[in-house]
């Protein structure tokens, strides 16, 4: 498949999403440990701290998971044996 051709030009319109680092959150999963809680909470922003809730609820769910399917094959191999 042959490549495009750009004209090096922004389309007209269309404003760039870049952000300085400075400016921006860090965001994506946060393993709930008790630093980035606390940061979130020392920095007082509430969406911030709605969303490390949301992902260390998310994360606690996921090993909670993780835990019962580990108890289940350990029961299930003991009775094997």
């Amino acid at each position: 498949m042959p490549a495009r051709k750009t004209s090096g030009k922004k389309a007209a319109g269309k404003k760039s999403t870049k952000t300085s680092a400075a400016s921006r959150v860090e965001s994506g999963p946060v393993p709930p440990y008790g630093d980035p809680i606390r940061k979130a909470i020392a920095r007082g922003d509430q969406r911030e701290m709605k969303n490390v809730a949301a992902s260390a609820r998310k994360y606690i769910a996921d090993v909670q998971a993780a835990l019962d399917q580990l108890d289940s094959a350990m029961q299930k191999s003991g009775k094997k044996k």
